[in-house]
Parts: structure tokens; sequence; C-alpha cells
């Protein structure tokens, strides 16, 4: 078992189409293994006996073409599955069961993958920590009493516990990047665009965006060549040329140009955050890159922008979630009182809280003080990394302004967790495409990652930087199995 649980992605998918290993002894591996994770509570849906089934069917009539033939899967309870639950970590979705499926996790099933089940996340995806969360905290594998970071804190757990070799999250201002950086696993976000979001639950519609979470980058390219597709029913969906990102995958960035961002030097970020910072710029000199300092005036404002837009649309997004059609139904003497009631105990603290804000700032008189005024702001930052990119190829900045923090330790405090997203959330309103990769750890162990930025649509730039970067770093992820007795 450990040995098979052990290997990557693409290394499971070279040792099945080989006839080294079957499908069915992969699955249950991780089956074997997820059961005795319990601890962690990343998974609010299990499928494993389906899963066993359809291994037992891949290895009676195997298709060796597919590109995850095969291989065992868990994904995010954000992506809408045909037959199996979806609650999007929300009460209101307590028992809703989608008669259609998402495209992301279509295009996964159609490359051979299985479903093991669905991973805990932030209500609606709202949270920084996987916290906020109906089915309760999610514990980070590093450390019993760490968060898994959020909201994706389900997915990032269970593949640095290794009880999925692969995942997919949702980012809509640093969901896939924080939680990877957090766990000392590796997280992509494509550009807008990229991935269709038909069948995930909406949060912000102009910033959501699925995208791998995975062992090492080789993984990240295989997975983005499955999940990356031209959507007609996703009208946010680009119809462009997308390269074969793990064939493409190579080492060799010399000549290119990093960009070094003054803002991101922000006040208050420990030491250790900044010297993994200069020891990120000393690896890619290494590997042959110049690196140039460059300004993105407007960063300052990316955190407040966020908290209108995202709140706003989420505002807009969450309103079909009355008791009528699905979901969660409260008792009420009326119509109205039934609405009330159902919005009331269906939603958690941190969603009715950005709800509200949402709400606010949507109103007359409002409007054009805050939305509008964000919306200008938004374009400004943009802006800012537009010019950059006339200089630079890539941009480095770290992934977060800390390590992992302590359950509980920012639940009373919502700015402060706000703040976590920092170096992320500008990524999400310029909608470019940012990976985040172990970097080092901390004093305590904890793993700290850095973050590159791309142009829009070079996921294959900043892969291939990534991956001369890992191949000097060398990261190991030194996780015990605390929590397997």
């Amino acid at each position: 078992m450990s040995n098979l649980i052990d290997l990557t992605l693409s290394e499971l998918v070279t040792k099945i189409k080989s006839k080294e290993v079957l499908s069915t002894e992969v699955t249950k591996a991780y089956i074997e293994r997820s059961k005795l994770s319990k601890k962690l509570n990343t998974y609010v849906e299990e499928t494993f006996e389906k899963a066993l089934e359809n291994s037992k069917k891949f290895d009676s009539k195997p298709d060796f073409n597919k590109k995850l033939p095969g291989i065992p899967f868990a994904v995010k309870d954000l992506f809408c599955t045909k037959n199996v639950k979806t609650t999007a970590g929300s009460k209101i979705l307590e028992n809703f069961t989608p008669t259609y499926e998402s495209t992301v996790t279509k295009n996964l099933w159609d490359a051979g993958a299985i479903l093991l089940g669905k991973l805990n996340c932030d209500e609606f995806a709202m949270g920084s920590s996987n916290e906020t969360s109906y089915f309760g905290n999610v514990i980070s594998p590093i450390d019993d009493n760490l968060v898994p970071g959020g909201s994706s804190g389900g997915s990032a757990s269970a593949l640095a516990a290794r009880l999925t070799p692969a995942t997919i999250g949702t980012d809509t201002g640093g969901s896939i990047r924080q939680p990877a950086s957090f766990t000392g696993t590796v997280g992509l976000k494509p550009t807008y665009g990229s991935c269709s979001r038909y069948g995930i639950v909406a949060f912000a519609s102009s910033l959501d965006q699925a995208g791998p979470m995975t062992r090492d980058v080789s993984d990240s390219a295989l997975l983005l060549d499955v999940i990356s597709s031209f959507d007609p029913k996703d009208s946010t969906s680009i119809d462009y040329k997308r390269p074969n990102y793990f064939a493409d995958l190579n080492n060799n960035i010399k000549g290119k140009k990093i960009g070094i961002p003054k803002e991101y030097r922000v006040e208050g970020m420990p030491d250790e955050i900044d010297k993994l910072w200069e020891k990120g710029k000393e690896y890619l000199k290494d590997c042959g890159a110049e690196i140039i300092d460059i300004s993105l005036p407007h960063t300052n404002y990316a955190l407040p922008t966020y908290y209108i837009v995202a709140p706003a649309e989420a505002s807009s997004n969450l309103a079909r979630y009355d008791g009528v059609k699905y979901g969660f139904r409260a008792e009420g003497t009326n119509l109205i009182d039934m609405y009330e009631k159902t919005r009331s105990q269906g939603f958690g603290d941190e969603v009715k809280r950005r709800i509200m804000i949402g709400t606010y700032v949507l109103s007359s008189g409002y409007y054009d003080a805050y939305y509008l005024k964000a919306q200008k702001v938004r374009k400004l930052i943009k802006n800012d990394f537009d010019k950059a990119f006339h200089k630079v190829d890539a941009i480095l900045t770290p992934s977060t302004p800390s390590s992992a923090f302590k359950i509980g330790e920012k639940t009373e405090d919502p700015v402060s967790m706000y703040l976590n997203d920092i170096f992320t959330v500008p990524v999400n309103l310029a909608g470019l495409p940012g990976i985040s990769i172990p970097a080092g750890q901390d004093k305590n162990n904890y793993p700290l990652g850095l973050q590159i930025i791309g142009k829009p649509f070079d996921e294959q730039g900043i892969l291939n930087i990534a991956r001369s970067m890992e191949e000097k770093i060398n990261f190991k992820n030194n996780i015990n199995d605390w929590w397997i007795k």
C-alpha cells in the first residue's frame, strides 16, 4: 500500500499503462488509507464502493490511451457530480444531489479517472482556513493544531496526507494557492476562462476558477491538460489553442525575465518569508533567469477591492438558495417567513456576513461609492500587471504572508483572516494564472510557498519556471502519519 500511495500522479499513470499495477490495487490502497484518516475530516461524501466497482471495470477492459487511466480521484465538494451529493460545505445544500455533471469533473471521468469521494471545503468557498464548513474543521496533516488553509482545505489536506494522488480545487481569491502553501503541495490557478465554471457552485462569478492541486509541478501540467477546455455551456470560457502542458514541460528558463514587485514587501511580514523570497530569487538566477525590480502601485487596494466585488457577486449568486426548489427548507408560517428562516438557519456566519456586505455595496446610494469604484480600481490593478508584463515574463512573490496558523486563532478576527490572501487576490482580480510551489519551511518546520504569476494564458511559462525552481529547491514534505492509529 505505502509504495503505491507514495507515487506521483504521473508515476501512477506510467505504471498502470505499463501494466505494472492495476487500477484496483491503486484504488484499494487509497481507500484503505482514507478509512484510517477520518481524524483529518477531509471527506464529506465517500464513494468507495462505487470506486472499487469502476476500477474493476477498467481493469477488465483497460483503455491505456486515456490520460488518467483508472486513477482514483477525490474532488472538492464545490463541483456538481451527477447522482453524488454536492454540498459546497453548507447546511443549505446538505441533501442536494445534482442531476448533472460539472464540465471539469466530466473531463476527469472522460480521461479515465475514478471518483473516490467529495472533499470538505469552506462554506461556499468563503474562508481561508476551512473552519467555516458546516461539516466541521479540516485538520492539516502537518500538525493537529494547524488549519490546512482554505477554501480548498479538504483538498489540500487529502493531497498532503496521500488520500488521493491529486485533486482539483477552486480559486476565487487564493483558495488553491494558499492551502497549497500551507500544506507543502503545488497549487495552480489557471487564467480566468481556461477551465469551465459550468457545474461549479458559484461564489463570485468573475473570479472563480478551477485548478489542479498536486504533489509536484509535472502532475499539475498533466492535470491541466485534462481539465482545461473550451465549454460553450460557460459564457466566460475562452476558445483558444491550448498547449500540451505536460509534453511541453521543460526546465529551460535561461534568459527569462522575472519581476519582483516592491509593493509585496508588506509591513509586518515575517523575516522568514522575506528570506524565502530572497532564496527564490537566487534559485531563479541559478537557472539562468534575470531578476528585475518592478512596481505594481495599486496592490494596496487589491484586498478592499476584492472584498467589495466578491461579496457583491456572492450576494447575487446566493439569492437562489431560498428553500423552494431544492436544498434545506425551514418551516415557516408563510412564504416570507419560510424564506427568512431557511436562509438564516441554512447559511453559516461567514456566508451571512459576506451576503450582507454584498447587499450593502449594491444597494441604492452606495453602488457608485463602493461597487462601481471597486470595479474601476480592479481595472487599474489589471493595468499594473499589463505594464509589468511589457518588461518581464513572470512575477515572483511569496504565496502567503505567513505559514499555517492554529485552528481558532483568527476566527474572531475576520480582517486578520482576510489578510491571508494579500498576495493571491490581485491575481484573481486581474484574471491571471498563478502557481504556488513549496519552497521551504519556517522555524517550526511548517511549509512555506512561493508564487509565480504569469501573463494571461501563459500557464506553460509559469509551469516551466516552477519546474525549474522545484528541481533546485528539492522540497521534502515530512509528514509522519500522526493521525493514523
